[in-house]
């Protein structure tokens, strides 16, 4: 991505963003996931450039370069509404009051949180290899509970995750990195060196299972709040075939439950199809935004 600027953003009090942007025409947002940054969209990015839109990737709040704060009263400073204002604000300082926005796994969940909040500002919605979190949590049996356990280890109270983490970092993000990814070499060394820089940065362990834990409780309040509520954006659901995700649910379904205009495929590979697959998630991305 050599040919996108870097920025930093201060979007609240103490809250600062960072990503990477290039290109003109129609913007679309990037959002990541679990434990990535904004490189995860290193092969797709410039696809998109390339295609004739202008395009943004970003740090989440507590991941990559952006900033570190503590989780607040509930977890609130985690919640998927506060992460995703973040992102709003971003689009906003460059002009953007409606775009496009593409979100994988905990991007994703950010990107839904997103579309009932900001409907007006959010123009269509893609989700990389998740079903929403309240259907997961609400679906949960012993198979998920197994092969999603960091869903429920992150979410112990603090520190005890934090300090577990902390024995071996690069040995858990390394494990979690290989068992997700069903393509042989994928991520790369060099992205797994990038994505360790940022988790063994001070605050990022104790933000991400903020990040989760605001994902088992006040996300779900909020979910159980707007549940009469749909995504009215037309929304693109993509999922991996040999995933999790793709494996246990109905991914199509599940989003049909909570959206008014849902279209969808699987696709050959596990957790991570921007890296897995990029040239097919690039075009069937690029096809979504075009129709």
């Amino acid at each position: 991505m050599r040919e996108f600027a870097p920025f930093d953003v201060s979007v609240t009090e103490g809250v600062t963003i960072h990503g990477v942007r290039a290109g003109q025409g129609q913007p679309v947002l990037l959002l990541h996931g679990h434990p990535q940054t904004h490189l995860t969209w290193h092969e797709v990015a410039p696809r998109l450039v390339r295609a004739g839109y202008e395009v943004i990737a970003t740090d989440l709040r507590g991941y990559g370069d952006s900033c570190r704060v503590t989780g607040g009263e509930g977890h609130v400073n985690y919640s998927k509404r506060a992460m995703a204002a973040d992102q709003v604000e971003v689009m906003r300082r460059f002009g953007h009051e409606r775009f496009a926005v593409i979100g994988h796994d905990r991007g994703g969940r950010v990107a839904h949180r997103m579309a009932l909040d900001h409907a007006d500002t959010v123009e269509r919605l893609a989700v990389l290899d998740i079903a929403p979190t309240a259907t997961m949590y609400a679906r949960t049996d012993r198979e998920f509970a197994t092969r999603y356990f960091w869903w429920f280890f992150f979410i112990q109270p603090a520190p005890l995750p934090e300090r577990l983490i902390a024995a071996d970092p690069e040995f858990f993000v390394r494990h979690h990195l290989y068992s997700q990814s069903k393509t042989p070499g994928v991520p790369s060394e060099v992205l797994i060196r990038e994505y360790l820089r940022c988790y063994l940065r001070p605050g990022t362990v104790e933000a991400i299972c903020e990040d989760y834990r605001a994902a088992a409780s006040i996300d779900l309040e909020h979910d159980r709040l707007d549940a009469q509520r749909k995504v009215i954006a037309p929304l693109l659901a993509l999922w991996g075939a040999h995933g999790v995700v793709g494996t246990l649910y109905d991914v199509l379904q599940t989003w049909r439950d909570v959206a008014v205009n849902v279209s969808g495929e699987s696709l050959d590979c596990g957790h991570v199809p921007q890296e897995e697959v990029p040239l097919r998630t690039a075009d069937r991305l690029l096809s979504f935004l075009k129709s």
